[in-house]
This record gives C-alpha cells, sequence and structure tokens, in this order.
C-alpha cells in the first residue's frame, strides 16, 4: 500500500495560489505579489521557531511585531489579506482547525485624498505630446485613453485591438477580477486612437517587426507595452511641459473622475465608469472636490480670512 505524502506549508501556499488564479480570477501581479508575502510570512514563522499549520494567536502576535517596523501601514494591510485568504483557504482543505487571523484587523490607514490635475494642466500635459511620428501618436494616445476613459494602467496595458471601437466611441475593458466593462470614449480619445492605429505598424523598429499582433499599444521590439512602459511615457510627457507636480500613473484616473463630478456627473454613473465594485470607493472624489471647494472659500471669499 502506498505510503501518503503530508502536505507541508509550502506546498499549501502554492496550492492557495494556484487556487486564486483560477477561482478567483486573479491578475498575474496579485498573485506574484501574494507569493512574495507568504514567502517572507513563512521566513517570520522560521525565526520565531512556530508551525504555520500548528501555531495560533502567537503567530499572529509574531507576525505583526516583525513586519511593524518594515513595512508602511499600507503594506502591511495588503499582507494580511493575503496570509488571513491563504488561511481561509487552509482552513477549507482541513489543514488547519481555524484561522489564526480571522477578526484580525491591520494598522488604521491615513486618510489620503486621491491627487488630481486641474483641467488647464491636464490639456497641458495631453497637448505636449506634439508630432506626427509612431511614437507621439501612440503617446498621445495612451494620454487621450487614461484622462478620457479613466482606465486603470494595467487595464490600458491589456487592450487588444480588437477592444476598441472608434465606430461606436467604445472600448471593451477587463478590470478589477477580470470584470468586463464598457467604457465611453470622448471624440479626442478615439481620434488619437485612429491617428495611432494608422501608423502603429511603424512603432516597432523596422528589424523586430510586430510581434503581438492583437495589442494595441506597442512598445519599441514589437511587443505589448508593459505598465512599466506606460509609466515612462508618462514621466516624459511630464518632463516634457515642466509640470511641476508629481504625476504618476493612476493620477489621470483620478483626474477623470474628479473631473466627471465637478462637471455634475452622477456618482453612481462614476462608480460604473471606473469599475468599482463598491460606491464608498468612488465617493472619495466627492471629499476631493469639497476640499478644493473649501480652499476656493477660504482665498476668495471676503469673510473667510481673519482681520488682525
Amino acid at each position: 500500500m502506498p505510503v501518503m505524502m503530508e502536505t507541508t506549508p509550502r506546498q499549501a501556499a502554492d496550492e492557495f495560489l494556484a487556487h486564486i488564479g483560477i477561482a478567483k480570477s486573479a491578475s498575474p501581479n496579485t498573485i506574484k505579489g501574494y507569493g512574495i508575502d507568504i514567502v517572507e510570512f513563512f521566513q517570520i514563522c522560521d525565526d520565531a521557531g512556530l508551525d504555520p499549520f500548528k501555531s495560533g494567536r502567537d503567530l499572529v502576535a509574531a507576525w505583526f511585531q516583525a513586519v511593524h517596523d518594515r513595512h508602511a501601514p499600507s503594506s502591511i494591510t495588503r499582507k494580511l489579506a493575503a496570509i488571513r485568504g491563504m488561511y481561509k483557504y487552509w482552513k477549507l482543505r482541513g489543514w488547519v482547525p481555524s484561522n489564526p487571523f480571522s477578526g484580525v484587523r491591520g494598522p488604521k490607514l491615513p486618510q489620503t485624498l486621491p491627487d488630481f490635475l486641474p483641467v488647464d494642466q491636464a490639456f497641458t500635459l495631453i497637448d505636449g505630446i506634439q508630432g506626427d511620428d509612431p511614437a507621439a501618436c501612440r503617446d498621445r494616445a495612451i494620454l487621450e485613453l487614461l484622462y478620457g476613459g479613466g482606465l486603470r494602467v494595467s487595464e490600458l496595458s491589456g487592450l487588444d485591438i480588437r477592444d476598441v471601437n472608434l465606430r461606436s466611441g467604445e472600448a471593451r475593458v477587463l478590470g478589477k477580477g477580470r470584470k468586463e466593462r464598457i467604457v465611453p470614449l470622448g471624440s479626442k480619445a478615439v481620434s488619437a486612437v485612429d491617428s495611432y492605429l494608422a501608423v502603429r505598424a511603424r512603432v516597432p523598429s523596422e528589424k523586430s517587426g510586430v510581434v503581438d499582433a492583437a495589442a494595441l499599444l506597442l512598445n519599441r521590439f514589437g511587443t505589448r507595452l508593459t505598465v512599466r512602459g506606460i509609466a515612462r511615457v508618462i514621466d516624459k510627457a511630464v518632463e516634457r511641459v515642466a509640470l511641476a507636480r508629481n504625476v504618476h500613473p493612476h493620477t489621470l484616473r483620478h483626474t477623470f473622475a474628479t473631473h466627471l463630478l465637478e462637471g455634475g456627473a452622477d456618482l453612481r454613473d462614476i462608480q460604473e465608469l471606473l469599475g468599482h465594485s463598491r460606491l464608498s470607493t468612488t465617493q472619495k472624489y466627492t471629499h476631493v472636490t469639497l476640499a478644493r471647494l473649501q480652499d476656493v472659500y477660504d482665498r476668495a471669499h471676503p469673510r473667510a480670512r481673519s482681520e488682525d
């Protein structure tokens, strides 16, 4: 009779990562991040002499103590989600009797408002890309899609040519959790993408040619432009117009949402456009506009200023 091999914690972790990739439709970046967090968790267990399968709240305490001085609160919260999810899966499989991280809360996160660009600066950033060469057409399309469609950078990188319908002015986007949504595109974004598609085959070098025929955005090697590649395009655009502020890839998505709200769009419509699963996530933009209005009031209203 063959001897059954016992599952080790590391084997169980690999099975959990495979599970979230298939059953939960987690993105490769999420799976990679969870894997890094779990490897760190196992190292902490080894250092403390604790068995991940047999330890309880003492393991939770050891982990929190180890990560407290190493990582920012937001990182700890993300790591906690990975480990809590792993133990939840382990409990379902019968590898642990209970989830020691169940009900454990992460550190309180500071309330930060999304950074966004005023309308004039958003226009300056996009209009700063001049020329009709392939690279300029591509970069202009990138900024127009981020600002005009509110796409996440990962969503933009993943767009295929077939996902964009220029005639109807729409893009089919695959968001978080592999949830699909239709995003309307303004005339500027449609025009920018149309101009780019006309010269797209000339974006790669003649030596490499178009390698990834499906991808909308190509790099100079003819393959799909990555999230990091898009970030570099944004960095160069900021440098080109000497914009005196920190503009990260998500800034244009925040700008898209804030300008819609300021223009009178309904919060639930913005939620749908952004692909947020919860309205509370979208509501942060109301705080942005309220904070801006308060600043305008403080600077402009004669009764807002104290007199000496």
